[in-house]
């Protein structure tokens, strides 16, 4: 069950949006084998000013359509995943909302079990895992 936090410039449509959260969703399903029903999203829009990056690091050049996409996953995924997620998600983006390939940026970081609380102030434990 990853947590994912999707941050852009203000001007995004809200249509834009909801494309951007249920591409992501779709991939993460598709290709980072998370469950259907686990979606757990965070989508930040912020003045210009409060999204400061290096339009050139690493990249052919960041717009003022940048999306940041913060993945924080409970156990790991292999490198195979990590790139398949990537570039699905790059040629989705490309697809549906005309996003170029230079201002995505993606981030993976992984946690333990014990870093999370679901609920009730329960440390997760992998038996909590409900079986379908």
């Amino acid at each position: 069950m990853p947590f994912t936090r999707i941050t852009v410039r203000h001007g995004w449509s809200e249509t834009d949006l909801k494309v951007l959260s249920d591409t992501l969703h779709e991939v993460l399903v598709a290709e980072f084998n998370v469950p259907l029903h686990d979606r757990f999203q965070v989508i930040e829009v912020l003045p210009e000013q409060r999204l400061i990056y290096d339009a050139h690091y690493l990249s052919e050049g960041r717009s003022e359509r940048y999306v940041l996409l913060h993945i924080v996953a409970g156990k790991t995924r292999s490198e195979a995943q990590k790139r398949q997620t990537y570039q699905r998600l790059s040629d989705l983006f490309l697809e549906r909302l005309q996003l170029r390939p230079a201002d995505l940026m993606i981030i993976i970081q992984h946690t333990n079990a014990e870093d999370w609380s679901f609920s009730g102030g329960n440390m997760f434990e992998l038996g909590m895992i409900p079986q379908d």
